[in-house]
């Protein structure tokens, strides 16, 4: 009788459009119950997929992504409580993402000839100025003005560290995605602390906050190594030859790793030409064609769930209300910070996952989330889930798509292109996000006063208690 072997491994692998390959994960799974699935199997295997990871590079693009992020977390959970029960939250939410558009959309054609340097003290200047204006001002007007800042802010804060994750190696993207994803969970969780559990005023909850972006200058002065840029500020350029051990520092090693660079990125390379020097018309032409390249596979996805799931954050999660005895809160206010808080915990683990599962289909996962969309505008409607605890599993859902497809969007460029294109790409392609978050609030400025009207003619009068 032959003797089974002595463990079993299951392997994850995913090929997606423009892949001339198969790609495996980075690292190989034992199921569940096999010999082989003991716990120093799995240490030992997690601890293969980082390998090569420089921990100084890791830290300061995890706290890049926590910090760029998080005040714009906290400016959405204070929603309600900067405009008040009587007028639709999308107004922040516009306030929020429209200047932060806006940079995205222009920044990435001219952003390059500000050093990396300068624009760390331009991002903390503009949000800790924004922040204090937010919390310091009683007139709704310069409030939203202050959160315009905060906006600029992380807009040209996301586009400028996603660029530079091309100097940083394989690992910068994953560890920046993880960061965002804190972001999410630690803001929305900071103010329901701060407001609901201590009790401390809006006012000063958001002065308080607005002094985070002082980590981002110790993350980038003090943590991040500076060797990668020196000399990599004067305009785009491809890596040398002579930076290949450089790069190998960091773990970018081209022999099969998470984010390792493959022939269809210099195939896309070589289509469109190297931007030209001295030709500033001719390198506007080229870019704009490259970003066209970018729509479908990579943009028009990220687009599609994030109108679907900022739809539902302001537009439907403010009327998923019960009566306050089936809810586990004190206040009907409670509820809204909360929905956000449980939906940044599903981003927050699906944006830390590129390194043990990738996911290269991007379109499966936006789909799913305008089903989301539809399920929780029609319970709005009809009342037909039956209670918050459903609720939070629906919205806890909704952030794993979310963080999913944003974090395999931007994996997906760092592994298909090389040199300047990589850096371009990502950078380009963030205005994806801001797009749709963009979309969506106009959409949520007429949805939520409907679902709330419809609401009200039918007896439930729970969203005008907030």
């Amino acid at each position: 009788m032959e003797t089974p072997p002595d463990y079993t491994s299951v392997a994850i692998s995913f090929s997606g459009p423009n892949s001339n390959r198969a790609t495996r994960s980075p690292i190989t799974l034992p199921v569940p119950g096999a010999p082989s699935s003991s716990f120093a199997i799995y240490k030992a295997r997690i601890r293969a997929a980082f390998q090569g990871a420089n921990p100084r590079v890791c830290a300061a693009f995890w706290f890049f992504g926590l910090i760029n992020n998080v005040l714009y977390v906290i400016i959405l959970s204070a929603a309600l409580d900067l405009v008040g029960p009587t007028l639709p939250k999308a107004i922040v939410l516009l306030a929020d993402v429209v200047p932060s558009l806006f940079m995205k959309l222009v920044a990435p054609y001219f952003i390059h000839v500000v050093p990396y340097r300068i624009r760390i003290l331009i991002l903390v200047a503009l949000s800790f100025l924004g922040m204090q204006l937010v919390a310091w001002q009683e007139k709704l007007p310069m409030r939203l003005f202050g959160v315009v800042l905060a906006s600029i802010s992380s807009g040209l804060g996301e586009l400028s560290f996603l660029g530079m994750t091309h100097y940083y190696g394989q690992f910068a993207v994953p560890f920046w995605g993880s960061g965002t994803g804190a972001a999410g969970l630690l803001g929305a969780g900071m103010y329901v602390c701060a407001t609901s559990w201590i009790g401390m005023s809006v006012k000063a909850s958001i002065m308080t906050f607005g002094f985070l972006p002082a980590i981002m200058l110790v993350a980038f002065f003090g943590v991040l190594p500076q060797g990668p840029l020196d000399g990599k500020n004067k305009g785009y350029e491809e890596i040398a030859e002579s930076d290949v051990d450089e790069q190998e520092e960091f773990g970018d090693a081209e022999d099969g790793g998470l984010l390792a660079s493959s022939p269809s990125g210099r195939a896309f390379a070589a289509r469109n030409g190297g931007a030209p020097k001295g030709d500033a018309l001719h390198e506007l032409i080229v870019k704009l064609r490259r970003t066209s390249g970018l729509f479908y596979p990579y943009m028009l996805p990220l687009l599609i769930v994030y109108i679907a799931e900022y739809t539902i954050n302001q537009g439907v999660a403010p009327t998923l209300l019960y009566p306050l005895e089936e809810m586990p809160f004190k206040n009907y206010r409670d509820a809204y910070p909360m929905y956000g808080t449980v939906y940044q915990v599903g981003v927050f683990i699906s944006r830390s996952s590129t390194p043990f599962i990738r996911v290269r289909h991007l379109y499966p996962p936006s789909i799913l989330q305008v089903i989301n969309l539809v399920v929780l505008t029609l319970h709005a409607m009809f009342n037909f889930i039956p209670n918050i605890w459903i609720i939070f599993a629906i919205v806890f859902w909704e952030g794993l798509l979310g963080g999913l497809v944003y974090v395999n969007t931007f994996a997906e460029i760092t592994d298909r292109f090389d040199g300047e294109e990589r850096e371009f790409s990502l950078g380009a392609t963030t205005v994806s996000d801001s797009a749709g978050i963009c979309m969506a609030g106009f959409v949520a400025l007429a949805l939520e006063p409907f679902l709330c009207g419809w609401q009200v003619e039918r007896g439930r009068e729970y969203c005008r208690m907030t």
